[in-house]
């Protein structure tokens, strides 16, 4: 059977539903006010899965990176408790650059003005 990259995918849904609860309770309340596990690229073997956060909240999302890779022996330990997988995969975090490169565009457009908006007849 050809690995077409669906089992990748569906165990990538798995372990971002699940570090998702787990980032909530892991992390201290004073790393940020919220921490989005926004996507998990799983490779292929299932061994190890880089996963993109998000973090919005007083403190800046290198630190908030920071202590998810600090933490991230507790972190796989309580993902392979609530994901039963052959293997438990390394995780690699990252920042999800989706989020920066939204506000560069917003920032290259310029503000919005009333006047872009025009009714729709």
């Amino acid at each position: 059977m050809p690995n077409d990259g669906r089992r990748p995918k569906r165990i990538g849904r798995l372990i971002q539903e699940a570090l998702g609860r787990i980032l909530a309770t892991e992390l201290p309340e004073a790393a940020a006010d919220i921490v989005a596990v926004t996507r998990v690229d799983v490779q292929a073997d299932l061994k190890s899965a880089r996963i993109f956060v998000s973090a919005f909240g007083p403190v800046p999302p290198d630190a908030v990176l920071a202590l998810c890779v600090a933490r991230v022996g507790a972190i796989r330990h309580r993902l392979a408790s609530a994901v039963e997988l052959k293997y438990n995969p390394r995780l690699v975090f990252a920042l999800d650059p989706s989020a920066e490169l939204n506000d560069r565009i917003e920032r290259l457009l310029g503000p919005k003005s009333d006047t872009d908006e025009r009714p729709a007849d």
